[in-house]
């Protein structure tokens, strides 16, 4: 009796395995600071990017208005941000990560870039270039997710 032969993994499987591994292993970074994932995107956001607003910061989180406001009060919270008022206009306030906020994800680059590292240790260099050219061909053409 002949076994069925498992159907072979597609390449869209492969990358969400290979995305769904750095988060893994960056969560384990951000856990070890009290983070959650969105909270340190948002705090990486803002030391890079101070005086952003509110609006900015939803759609490089993909997110609504709301949440990034129940995100920022939990923040302001333990004083890793604040929120300025813009002088002569009450209503725009622009938030900034707290020297508090900013020392608790330095080294994020550092931590991700060791992540990419353990990722890509099967991969000899040239294997490493063939997969970017790979990748940026693929990625050439679509929707570009916003900085963070």
């Amino acid at each position: 009796m002949d076994t069925p032969e498992a159907a072979p993994i597609g390449s869209l499987e492969l990358m969400r395995w290979i995305v769904w591994a750095q988060r893994k292993n960056g969560e384990n970074w951000i856990r070890e600071r009290g983070l959650s994932h969105e909270q340190s995107v948002t705090l990486v956001y803002l030391v890079q990017n101070p005086g952003a607003i509110q609006r900015d910061i939803a759609r490089m989180s993909r997110t609504s208005a709301a949440s990034v406001s129940s995100l920022l009060q939990g923040l302001e919270r333990r004083g890793l941000v604040e929120r300025r008022t813009e002088p002569g206009n009450e209503r725009s306030k622009r938030v900034y990560a707290t020297p508090a906020g900013s020392e608790l994800v330095a080294g994020f680059d550092t931590a991700m870039t060791a992540v990419e590292e353990t990722i890509l240790a099967p991969l000899d260099q040239a294997e490493r270039d063939t997969l970017r050219t790979l990748l940026s061909k693929i990625t050439a053409d679509l929707p570009q997710p916003a900085q963070s």
